[in-house]
């Protein structure tokens, strides 16, 4: 059984610390602020989802299939945003991520740590998240048991990731710290 939970446990606690976490769970956010949140995240699921592609991880694993966040996030983006207005800032943590998952796309234990970090944040504090969200919140919606879908991801999951699942945490801390700094917390609220 893998420790990684104890092992990455400081880095997930200081990425919930953040003040963006709090406006989330407010259930104010301001609908244009949490967009922006979504087109930052669409862009790392998006890159991450691509290059597990290669391994054929989500064709060979049906619940691990399931847990494919890239359409429903840029649904929900979609619902919020108005792409006729511009693209919503990309913030540069954002571009961090997208060249360490670059630099790792060949390392499926790698990957699987970013995985094990941002899936199953979603099928677990996302649930409460998705309650207070604006719009439907699909990001947070998953097909079938969602106590088998963790079982199942944290089956792939082993000790040697917790640096890996460290970085990620770490990213998105600084990804919670730039929106913050985007424009000012007085606009993301509702």
């Amino acid at each position: 059984m893998s420790n990684l939970k104890e092992l990455t446990w400081e880095h997930h606690k200081n990425a919930e610390r953040q003040e963006f976490v709090k406006v989330l769970m407010s259930g104010k956010i301001n609908p244009k602020f949490y967009a922006t949140y979504l087109w930052n995240q669409k862009q790392k699921y998006e890159a991450l989802e691509r290059a597990l592609d290669s391994f054929k991880t989500w064709q060979n694993d049906e619940l691990l299939f399931d847990i494919r966040r890239t359409e429903p996030i840029t649904s929900d983006w979609l619902e919020l945003w108005d792409v006729k207005k511009g693209m919503p800032i990309t913030v540069a943590s954002t571009f961090a991520y997208l060249d360490r998952i670059s630099e790792i796309k060949k390392d499926k234990q790698k990957l699987l740590a970013h995985v094990y970090v941002l899936h199953m944040g979603d099928l677990s504090g996302g649930q409460m998240i998705k309650k207070r969200v604006p719009g439907e919140g699909r990001m947070y919606q998953f097909k079938g048991d969602q106590t088998a879908l963790k079982e199942n991801l944290r089956s792939y999951t082993n000790d040697d990731m917790a640096e890996e699942a460290k970085w990620v945490f770490d990213s998105a801390t600084q990804l919670f710290k730039e929106l913050m700094e985007v424009d000012g917390v007085e606009h993301y609220m509702e």
